[in-house]
């Protein structure tokens, strides 16, 4: 029997997130401060006092879910036991600095340069993405083919959800017929691009400079990248997994069946929100699954 540690990605963010442990835990108040102090801005007062419309920018949404889910698995100390770990997206970056691949400073940089660039590429082309629910995997994969412009599937949530990707035209077009197919809802995302498809190109060739300049350790345990739902532990292995996230699909449902195959049987969702434990069990409801945004 086995536990897993999952983090969420952007999305999860509400204010007045981790505002309890920067009050009552030492360690994280000084962590908070250090965020402040390396983002050169005060990202504590956004997340604790600001409006949702502060906090929904990408180049503070990621730090801050980071934070509250970095910081969460270190108050934990000693209770902090995964047997494996995954993240959504944003969320891997949230794992492998939880789980000892990543130092706490080199982590925050590199999800800071993450969202700085894919708010670049967002404002090259007018891109965005769309939920499409109640549809095979396949239909949704061949209707996004058959489609001229550049329109991919992102996130394989979980069984009859699925996220796709790209140009406005190219989305729009695909939730035309993926209505048409049978979708029972084809829900465009307020969402400022295209993630997780080939317009991030240009924020993946900026991320993967830095990802390779970072020092990175083997973690205390596996961790299931996005790219293809299998656990790594060679730091060579999962640099290079991380270079190509941002272009490739998050595949959620592929990683929490390969997970229970693996023997998982329980999980603890750590960050704001509680997104990835809903879809943990939509996957298999016979799945324990806990989220734990505080102490």
């Amino acid at each position: 029997m086995k536990k897993a540690y999952v983090f969420p990605g952007q999305g999860a963010q509400f204010v007045g997130m981790g505002k309890d442990l920067y009050d009552n835990v030492p360690e994280a108040k000084e962590l908070f401060e250090k965020a402040n102090e390396i983002l050169g801005f005060s990202i504590t007062n956004i997340m604790f006092n600001g409006t949702p419309e502060e906090l929904k920018q990408t180049k503070v949404t990621q730090p801050a879910i980071f934070l509250h889910s970095v910081i969460l698995a270190k108050a934990l100390g000693a209770d902090f036991k995964p047997d494996v770990v995954a993240g959504h997206s944003l969320g891997e970056f949230s794992a492998l600095v939880s789980a000892g691949a990543l130092s706490f400073e080199n982590g925050l940089r590199l999800v800071s340069q993450r969202a700085l660039a894919m708010q670049k590429a967002c404002e090259k082309e007018p891109s965005t993405m769309a939920a499409i629910l109640a549809l095979g995997d396949k239909v949704v994969e061949d209707v996004c083919s058959s489609i001229k412009g550049i329109v991919v599937p992102a996130n394989y949530n979980c069984p009859g959800q699925l996220v796709i990707s790209g140009s406005v035209e190219a989305v729009n077009e695909a939730c035309e017929k993926l209505k048409e197919a049978g979708a029972k809802r084809a829900l465009i995302l307020p969402v400022g691009g295209a993630f997780h498809s080939p317009l991030m190109e240009p924020a993946r060739q900026e991320l993967a400079e830095a990802i390779e300049k970072a020092e990175f350790s083997a973690p205390i345990c596996p961790i299931y990248q996005n790219v293809d739902a299998k656990p790594y532990t060679d730091p060579a292995k999962i640099k290079a997994n991380l270079m190509a996230q941002l272009t490739s699909p998050v595949r959620w449902t592929q990683t929490v069946n390969n997970m229970i195959a693996d023997g998982v049987d329980s999980y603890m969702e750590l960050g704001p929100g509680s997104v990835l434990c809903g879809l943990v069990r939509k996957v298999d409801k016979t799945m324990n699954c806990e989220n734990k945004s505080s102490l």
